[in-house]
């Protein structure tokens, strides 16, 4: 089973590490290439005062820690909670990337979440790549039920990856889930699942063995 190139399909940024951060460091630790692409540069989101790029700075510095390459990053623009009317471009910008990076892997947004963005990006992620591997990652509070089924097993030092990632987003502190062991209790409590200390768990949306 080869998988050698992976995708990280983030709506907003900061969405791939919260998702799957523990699992995008175990996977550059195998040697993966690892490539995230973001949505919206989410400048809406930022509080006031803060420059229009504070978080692709962060981003890169979140990035950096996991050991996602700054070339293997792309950041697009489209406006945060508007990514339904944008639904089009956004399956012609995943097309595009499609034909540039043929990914053997792809995470995006789980099919259960209720943001429209995530939604928007799961659903035209599934058309974009339907014939890969596709996994769906939990953004938790926005769940309203769960259907994960694939649990990737971590170590601690993933988790701590994960941890530094965020903290680097210091623009969202303040919002209880970057807060410090938020994501360690939540990795703890999927690991309890399949009998491991730490884990992260995945909707399995379309998998194939080669």
């Amino acid at each position: 089973m080869k998988i050698d190139k992976v995708l990280i399909l983030a709506p907003h940024i900061d969405d791939g590490e919260i998702g799957c951060g523990g699992t995008i460091s175990k996977l550059v630790e195998e040697g993966k290439e690892v490539h995230y692409v973001g949505f919206s540069k989410c400048v809406k989101s930022l509080p006031e005062g803060l420059p229009e790029d504070t978080l692709i700075k962060e981003l890169y510095d979140a990035a950096q820690v996991l050991g996602i390459k700054k070339k293997n990053i792309n950041v697009y623009d489209f406006p945060v909670r508007e990514f339904p009317k944008n639904r089009q471009k956004i399956l012609d910008k995943l097309i595009e990337i499609r034909e540039q990076i043929d990914p053997d892997l792809v995470f995006i947004p789980s099919s259960a979440d209720v943001h429209q963005d995530h939604n928007t990006i799961n659903e035209e992620g599934i058309r974009a790549f339907k014939t890969t591997r596709v996994l769906g990652y939990e953004i938790i509070w926005n769940m309203l039920s769960s259907n994960h089924n694939f649990f990737v097993s971590l170590e601690k030092k993933h988790i701590n990856k994960k941890n530094e990632a965020l903290s680097k987003y210091e623009s969202q502190k303040g919002k209880y889930y970057f807060e410090n062991d938020f994501a360690s209790k939540l990795a703890m409590i999927r690991g309890t699942q399949i009998n491991t200390k730490y884990a992260e768990v995945f909707e399995c949306i379309r998998w194939r063995f080669d």
